[in-house]
Formats: structure tokens, sequence, C-alpha cells
């Protein structure tokens, strides 16, 4: 292949590494791909022997020996059914990130750096046989001196490093893409790029994953039939992450669920407020809810695993949600389009074909129970085919929506997730007038009618001043002005107080 990507002028310390990604890209004969985005000069030998029914395939084997970094750029592509076709994302969806066991004798170093000593020690029982492995950790057993089973989740060594340099490498294949080819900058190259150099230092810095568990097990904190990890600091570092052992049922099957004697229709049902609550009232959810990252406890109870990739949701979007299953509910094209226009702004899609775009969705899926898959894959291929897009942070949820779809019928076939996301919509209501949501609100307001109020009283003698000294016989003077301006000081000066006493009370 002609590499057009061997003239990216890049530091020496990252050459080796560009080679690697070229032989790799050659040896899986990805060269009318990056043809297609403008990093490759094809030759007719290759356009008359590329298979493009195998293309996707070959391109997620390439990523999978690419390494994590890769790995990670294809699980963000397969979120963008926008701009992919189905073929591509049921590919992309297959990657995972599996990598052979080390002996742990070579992680040891790193293991008893953090903790200060040797993990037998630190440890009442400690197994250096690996429970699993992955491209970028490996997961250890260990007992506490309190008999609390744990597991030590291990940063393999000298990742870092080799992950940074691949992010300066897409950087810059993503900026001669950006340039060099029109399909290209409807990915948005530059933006996948800053999407996933976030994902990557997030999910290498371990403190991350416990940060996001010990704000999960906050958010549901009330109800303890989720369940979440916890988080032992005293030894979690960076490189290494220590949390309690959760040993349940993966929601897999409904038979395998009451063998072990839970019912599967409760576990549906609380999935879904799970999910739902987090995206609609909390605002950060688990961006993986897939059958190996949950657990079924006895007791009809749910715990949330592998907490490395969490997305949020802003107050903004949450309501764009609400309105997005009101619309489909009540099968209104109008409130369907204003969400979509919200969704796609900047795309310069014009507002008729948005509407148009809402009606064909709410002829064919509202009014009635929705089937997300269903909705998803016709909604898809119509913003494709419109030149919209969606924002990142939306692809994101929905796709976690419909793996906890798919994950709930496989145990509860008739399980309705949209009728759980019109319930989702009441608790949010609901949360936003208890007094827990209003009381910073409260307190905010409180701090800025203080600085009012004491002003107050001589606010009030200055419009009292105002209206003495009035010429209301003056040629151009306005008594009823006047006084409507100095009422409204007034007015301003006695609402202050009132609120600020209002306030005291609530917050007593």
């Amino acid at each position: 292949m002609a590499m057009m990507i061997k003239t990216l002028l890049v530091a020496g310390r990252d050459r080796q590494r560009l080679s690697e990604i070229v032989q790799i890209a050659s040896r899986f004969g990805l060269g009318i791909l990056l043809a297609r985005f403008g990093l490759e000069r094809a030759t007719a030998a290759e356009a008359l022997t590329d298979e493009p029914q195998t293309l996707p395939r070959r391109t997620r084997q390439a990523l999978e020996e690419l390494g994590p970094t890769f790995v990670k750029l294809g699980q963000i592509l397969a979120t963008r059914g926008d701009l992919l076709t189905p073929e591509w994302v049921a590919e992309l969806e297959h990657l995972h990130s599996s990598a052979p066991t080390l002996p742990f004798e070579t992680l040891r170093p790193a293991v008893e750096a953090v903790l200060g000593q040797a993990p037998e020690t630190a440890f009442a029982v400690f197994d250096p046989l690996p429970l699993a492995a992955a491209s970028m950790a490996q997961v250890h057993r260990a007992k506490l001196s309190d008999g609390t089973q744990v597991v030590l989740k291990i940063r393999r060594p000298d990742i870092r490093p080799r992950m940074e340099a691949d992010l300066r490498l897409i950087a810059e294949l993503a900026a001669l893409a950006e340039t060099s080819s029109a399909e290209a900058r409807r990915f948005r190259p530059r933006e996948l790029v800053r999407q996933l150099a976030q994902a990557v230092l997030e999910e290498l810095d371990f403190t991350s994953e416990g940060r996001n568990a010990d704000r999960l097990r906050a958010d549901f904190a009330q109800d303890p039939r989720v369940v979440i990890p916890e988080i032992h600091w005293q030894w979690t570092s960076e490189t290494l992450l220590v949390m309690d052992f959760i040993e349940g049922v993966p929601p897999r099957e409904a038979a395998t669920l009451r063998a072990a004697g839970l019912e599967p229709a409760v576990i549906a049902a609380l999935g879904a407020d799970v999910v739902l609550d987090m995206v609609m009232i909390n605002g950060r959810f688990h961006g993986d809810p897939h059958p190996g990252n949950l657990l079924c406890l006895p007791g009809n109870r749910i715990a949330l695993l592998d907490l490395g990739m969490i997305g949020h949701v802003s107050p903004r979007r949450r309501e764009e949600v609400i309105a997005f299953v009101q619309s489909l509910s009540s099968a209104d094209p109008e409130q369907l389009a204003d969400v979509f226009g919200a969704w796609s702004a900047g795309s310069g899609v014009a507002q008729d074909r948005i509407q148009a775009a809402a009606e064909r969705l709410i002829a064919r899926h509202g009014g009635g129970p929705i089937k997300l898959s269903a909705f998803v894959a016709d909604l898809l291929p119509l913003l494709r085919d419109e030149g919209m897009t969606m924002p990142p942070d939306l692809l994101l949820m929905f796709k976690a929506l419909m793996t906890i779809d798919g994950v709930l019928q496989a145990i509860e076939p008739d399980f309705d997730l949209a009728s759980a996301m019109q319930r989702a919509s009441l608790r949010m209501a609901r949360a936003r007038l208890s007094p827990d949501h209003w009381a910073p609100v409260l307190q905010a307001l409180a701090w800025e009618l203080s600085k009012i109020g004491g002003d107050a009283p001589r606010l009030v003698r200055a419009v009292i001043r105002r209206l003495e000294q009035e010429p209301v016989d003056a040629p151009h003077a306005d008594p009823s002005r006047a006084i409507v301006a100095g009422a409204r000081w007034i007015a301003g000066a006695i609402l202050a107080g009132a609120v600020m006493v209002a306030v005291a009370m609530m917050l007593g």
C-alpha cells in the first residue's frame, strides 16, 4: 500500500508505533477504507480485490489487534448509528478488549509500590492466579482481615505511554482525514478524537472508576435493592483499584434466574427503574449495562459492576428526553420535531425536513406501545439520510437504553420499557418538587436576596425622596409614570423581604 499516513510529521518516539499501525492496516487489507477517508491512495488491484461485505469484519479484527485505544475508538463508533450502517454497527459492537493473562510476578512491582508491602502481607489471603484479564487490566481476588472478599484490578505495566502515543497518532490521522475527505468530515473526526481521549484517560485512571462507584452508590443510598461495590480507598490509586467482590447471577436467561430463586419480572422492573433513574433523575448512568456488568443477587437485588464508562445527562437533556417520550406516547409530531431540532442544532438541516422526519416516525411508532429497538432502528437510518446527527452524550444514552432493553427482553419478553420511561418521568417530576431538590436553589437565592434585602430601607427612602422631588407640574412630567416606578421599587423591596422570610422558614 502506498500509505499517505507514512508522511505524517510525528515525533520520533511515535514512529515505531505508526509503522505498526501501517503494517496491521496493510495485513487486513484496509486500503480502500483508508482511501475513503483521505488517508490512502488505493491501487487498482486493491479496488478490484476488495470485498465490501467483509470490510467491517476486517476492520474490527484490525482494531482488536491494534490494542485497547483502537478498541475503544471502535466501541465509540459503534454508538454512531446516525453515521454508520447497521452492518458496521453490528460488527463494531463485537469488539472485545481481551488479552492473555500475565504472571503476577510481572505485576508485582507496581502493586507493591502502591500497597507499600507485598499483597500477601496487606491482605489476609491473596490469589496470584488471575480471575479475569483484559487489554488494560488484570483482576485478582483477595480477602481482608475482617473476612471481606475483594478484587484487585491491576493496570497492565507500560500501557499508559502506549495509549498516549496512540491518541497522538489518531489525532494526527483525524486532522488529515478532516482536511482530505468530505466523507470523513461527516464524522467530525476531531470531535470524535476528543471524546476518545477523554474516555481513554478516564479509564486509565482507576481512581476515576472509584469515584464513579461512590457517586452512584450515593445516588441509590436510599434503595437497598441496588448494590454498588464498596471501594477500599486506602489501597486504591491510579494503577490499582481494590473493591468488594460481588457474587451473583448475570441476567441472561429467565430459567437461570428462577433456578437461583429470583423472579425475572421483578428483576426486569428494577433493572429498568435503575437505568432510567440514572438517566432521567440522577444525570449519570452506566454507559454499558450488559449482562456482564450486571449481577442479580438474592432478594431480587441488582449490582452494577465495571463503572469505568459513565455517561452524563445535563438537566436540559433530561427535559428533552421527557419531551421525546411524551411526543411518542401522545403521537405529537410537532413536539418530536422540536426535540429533533434541538438535538441536531448546527447540522444545517432545514426545519421542514426535520418536521417530515418526525411525522414519519410518529406514523410508525407513535400512540401505542414503544419498542425502543425498533424505533431506534428506524430513527438512525433516517438521521443518516437527512444529514442529521445527534450529540454524543445522547447516542451513549440511547445505546445504554437499548442495551438494557435487550437484557430485559431476554429475561422477561413482555416487558415494556416505554411504560417504564413514562413512570420514570413522573418520578422525575416528583423529585423536582422535593425539598432536597430545592434546598440548594433556595440557599443560592437567599444569599442573593440577602444582599438586596439589606438595602431595602435605603431603597424605600430613595423612592420616597424621588416622589417628593418630582415636579408634577413640569411640562414633561408624567406623575403616573413616577408613581408606577416608585411602586415598582417599593414592591421589589417588599417582595425581597417576603421571599427572604419564606426562604428562611423553608430552610428552617
